[in-house]
C-alpha cells in the first residue's frame, strides 16, 4: 500500500491529475490505473480519451514511480521531463468513457546524472498501448529552471 496520494507524489496540481491511483510500487516497476470519465482535460465529446493522451500517462506513471522513491527516502519530489517517446504503439484511437485502464512502468535504465529508460504498457478492455519512455530529472530541478545556461 502506497501511503500518499498522488497529489503529493506528482508534479502536477488539479485536474492535471490523470491517474486515479497507485495499484503497486517497488524500486523497478509501478502500476497505476484509472477509470475514463466524463468531462476531463483531453476528453472528446462523447468522453473517451485520444490515444495520445496514453503517453502522458505513461509519463505520470514514471513521475509517480519518481515521487514514490523520493518519499521513501525521505527527499522532496523532484520535477521531471519527458524527453521522447519512441516505439508507441496503440491498437486504437480512443479510451472509452468507462474504461478501466492500468499502466504499468519499468526501469530498464537509470544513471546518476538523472536520465532514464521505462518500459510502459497501457492495458484496458480491448486495449493494449506499449511504448519506451525516456525521462531526465535534473538534480536540483528547481535551480536548473533558474539557470539562464545550461551545459
Amino acid at each position: 500500500m502506497i501511503p500518499w496520494s498522488l497529489a503529493e507524489l506528482l508534479p502536477h496540481a488539479g485536474n492535471m491529475i490523470l491517474l486515479d491511483a497507485i495499484e503497486h510500487c517497488d524500486e523497478e516497476r509501478i502500476e497505476t490505473r484509472l477509470t475514463v470519465r466524463n468531462g476531463g482535460l483531453f476528453n472528446r465529446a462523447d468522453g473517451s480519451l485520444p490515444a495520445w493522451v496514453g503517453i502522458e500517462l505513461m509519463a505520470q506513471s514514471v513521475a509517480a514511480y519518481a515521487g514514490c522513491r523520493a518519499r521513501r527516502a525521505g527527499l522532496p519530489v523532484e520535477l521531471g521531463f519527458l524527453l521522447g517517446t519512441r516505439s508507441y504503439q496503440c491498437n486504437v484511437d480512443h479510451f472509452p468513457a468507462g474504461s478501466e485502464l492500468r499502466i504499468q512502468a519499468s526501469r530498464s535504465l537509470e544513471d546518476d546524472s538523472g536520465m532514464g529508460v521505462f518500459e510502459c504498457r497501457l492495458l484496458g478492455p480491448g486495449i493494449h498501448v506499449e511504448a519506451r519512455l525516456n525521462v531526465f530529472r535534473p538534480p536540483q530541478a528547481a535551480r536548473y529552471l533558474q539557470d539562464p545556461v545550461h551545459d
